[in-house]
């Protein structure tokens, strides 16, 4: 059995200060990165490839998240799904989103930067940030656009990262900035019963 799974994030042409509006949709793409992969059933990744797109090739993203069984992102149900919604006529949010900040802060009560949760977990930290990743979409030569995708893309396997650690099984460490400490959350990434059984019946 092959689950299909695709990890993304995306960058935009404008920042919330350039616009008069909250809807992510008004903030434009410039870039969509995702990792294509597939496991099998224990969940061991079989194959995988990092994939970008820029604004003028977003038709060629639609194929590859209309195929994923669960599509992984950070903040993406607030963020990266509505402000991608204009480029198409396809329902964005029917499809099988899966947001680890959602899930976080389900449990947690509270938000995380996607930063933080890196150094804390993998001692790595974001390549970048999001006010030069617009800087460089401006600037648009060879080598801003090649640092904007590599930030995209370095995101994306930041994200996919702490993703594996909690489907195996391990906790997060959850920094607290002000109280300098760090707490231990365990949450529960793996696939429920029901989806292996939906799945096996299609093979019939």
């Amino acid at each position: 059995m092959i689950i299909n799974e695709v990890v993304f994030d995306l960058e935009t042409k404008k920042l919330f200060a350039d616009i008069t509006t909250h809807n992510p949709g008004d903030l434009g793409v410039s870039i969509v990165s995702c990792y294509q992969r597939t496991l099998n059933q224990n969940l061991e990744e079989q194959r995988g490839q990092m994939l970008s797109f820029w604004e003028k090739d977003l038709d060629q993203l639609w194929p590859v998240l209309s195929g994923a069984d669960r599509i992984i992102g950070f903040n993406s149900l607030k963020f990266d799904v509505p402000a991608l919604q204009p480029y198409t006529k396809i329902s964005l949010s029917s499809l099988p989103h899966f947001d680890i900040l959602a899930k976080i802060k389900l449990a947690l009560g509270r938000r995380i930067s996607l930063n933080d949760l890196a150094q804390a977990n993998l001692k790595e930290k974001k390549i970048d940030v999001g006010l030069n990743a617009v800087k460089y979409y401006y600037q648009g030569n060879p080598e801003s656009l090649k640092k904007l995708q590599e930030y995209c893309e370095a995101d994306v396997l930041i994200t996919k990262n702490i993703y594996d650690l909690v489907l195996r099984g391990r906790k997060l460490k959850i920094p607290d900035r002000r109280k300098k400490t760090i707490s231990y959350l365990k949450l529960d990434f793996s696939y429920p019963k029901s989806f292996f059984t939906v799945s096996q019946k299609k093979l019939f």
